[in-house]
């Protein structure tokens, strides 16, 4: 079967390179918002097996990985801030604070209609930074397309005070540990 990574996120892309294992990717086209009421583990399942299913749709006998993350500061959802001013806006909200990054996964089999999903949520903690650190940072990484304005797998890693979680690929969009049991459920052995 083939492998699709239904995501036009490079940093997904890198990820599962690191299985080593033949993969397409097709950009799935979904309209990301919230709806209403719907909790932050809700928004991102639904958004990854949307995008799985999308992609399955003209894509027969095919296995397609749909990936979707929502970080939350309390109650306030952070998307991708995309601009300049929105993530200085987000990373003076989250200083000093635990964010909550819910990442969603969803395996679906296209010839079968067999689907897995799941959310690894993955807790950071950032540090008490000044504005000044803040512009730095966003001048040197511009992390403007990622769910909270920062990449702990760059420079974003000087932002954190810790981090807590199951699998650390998941703060980064894709929970590996999980595909890994997923693919083996669809008989696929990565070693």
């Amino acid at each position: 079967m083939n492998l699709i990574l239904a995501s036009s996120s490079i940093y997904r892309r890198e990820l599962l390179q690191r299985l080593q294992l033949p993969f397409t990717v097709v950009s799935p086209q979904v309209d990301e918002t919230p709806l209403a009421n719907e909790s932050p583990e809700i928004t991102a399942l639904r958004l990854a097996q949307e995008k799985a299913r999308k992609v399955a749709a003209t894509h027969p006998d095919s296995l397609v990985i749909g990936c979707d993350q929502v970080a939350m500061l309390d109650d306030i959802q952070l998307g991708k801030p995309l601009i300049h001013d929105n993530a200085v806006k987000q990373l003076r909200m989250m200083r000093g604070r635990t964010v909550i990054f819910h990442s969603a996964l969803c395996l679906y089999n296209s010839a079968t209609s067999q689907m897995q999903a799941e959310v690894v949520a993955y807790e950071v903690r950032f540090r008490h930074l000044s504005d000044a650190e803040i512009e730095n940072y966003l001048l040197k990484e511009q992390p403007y397309h990622c769910a909270g304005s920062a990449k702990s797998e760059g420079l974003g890693i000087a932002l954190i005070e810790w981090m807590h979680g199951d699998d650390p690929n998941a703060l980064i969009g894709l929970p590996l540990v999980a595909l890994i049991n997923m693919l083996k459920n669809e008989g696929i052995s990565v070693i």
